[in-house]
């Protein structure tokens, strides 16, 4: 079954801005969770850094009311912040939260991990995330510390109870869930959650819109962009949930995404064909992206990790 229109998707589009600190003042939460199609629901993050305004919530933190229990989407950045997911799911449903979904192994995927544990909620990953977890975690809550301060209370390193390597299938309720790590993208264990019979994914960092997607050290541009065209674009989602920004399209993912991937490396190559060293690197034109935000704090360093990858290729 497939919805004609969403609450998300056909209204006129959200405003996302960096500049506002946050959106939702009564809660930790940066903005209030919306019902993307009947029955899935999601708090849209900030499309900023993290920080102690907007608590860390600056990814989508989504959840699915399946009729006979609650599907989490990413543990949340803090102990807090998933206990303020938490308050607004108990608003929605009475229905218990059956199980978390931890999109990958960063932070504000896998911090609020903590809270969730203490529930005794069981708690699913891929396996290179909770390699990342166990590696990591510390690193990263420390890091969490720093700039939540006191709305980092209570947050410790929760593994997860579960990992999947490849799909998972879960059917609660009246849906059926497939939990996917369909290649290398952004970061270590990027997890989807396909919905089919919805035509709905909940993207993870798969997909980006409305900021700028980082590149990180262990970000495989040429990897994600063979991830995107072999395994993703084809699941032919009507709806997207991406990791970061509104809910929206194909199209508008692959224009942030796979597109921006695919410009950065040719414009990167024809840098390099042209004898071109690192230092001018970072400023190959990216001028079609610089409306998106955090354009400011991560174009000139894309441009050169994806030199550094380029440079022997």
């Amino acid at each position: 079954m497939r919805w004609a229109c969403a609450l998300v998707l056909c209204a006129a589009p959200a405003f996302a801005s960096e500049d506002i600190a946050d959106q939702y003042p009564a809660s930790l939460l940066y903005s209030k969770p919306v019902e993307v199609i009947p029955h899935v629901w999601s708090a849209i993050g900030a499309t900023a850094p993290p920080t102690y305004e907007n608590s860390g919530h600056n990814n989508n933190l989504s959840f699915i009311v399946t009729g006979d229990g609650v599907v989490v989407i990413n543990g949340g950045a803090a102990y807090l912040l998933a206990k303020a997911l938490h308050d607004e799911i108990r608003e929605i449903t009475d229905q218990p939260v059956k199980l978390v979904i931890d999109e990958n192994g960063q932070g504000h995927a896998m911090l609020g991990n903590s809270y969730w544990a203490e529930q005794g909620v069981p708690i699913l990953a891929h396996v290179d995330a909770a390699h990342e977890i166990e590696e990591r975690g510390n690193r990263i809550l420390e890091n969490m510390e720093r700039y939540n301060l006191d709305k980092a209370e209570g947050t410790f390193v929760a593994p997860p109870t579960e990992t999947f390597e490849d799909r998972k299938v879960i059917e609660m309720g009246a849906f059926r869930m497939e939990v996917l790590h369909l290649g290398p993208a952004h970061g270590p264990g990027d997890t989807q959650v396909w919905l089919p019979e919805q035509g709905l994914v909940i993207a993870g960092d798969m997909a980006f819109h409305e900021r700028m997607l980082p590149i990180f050290e262990d970000t495989i541009v040429l990897d994600w962009i063979e991830t995107w065209e072999c395994c993703f674009e084809p699941l032919g989602a009507t709806y997207v949930i991406p990791g970061h920004g509104h809910p929206t399209n194909m199209d508008q993912v692959r224009r942030y995404t796979r597109d921006y991937l695919a410009h950065l490396r040719e414009a990167v190559g024809a840098h390099l064909d042209a004898g071109g060293e690192l230092a001018e690197a970072y400023y190959v034109d990216q001028s079609a992206y610089a409306h998106l935000d955090t354009f400011e704090e991560l174009a000139t360093r894309n441009a050169g990790r994806v030199f550094e990858q380029m440079e022997f290729e």
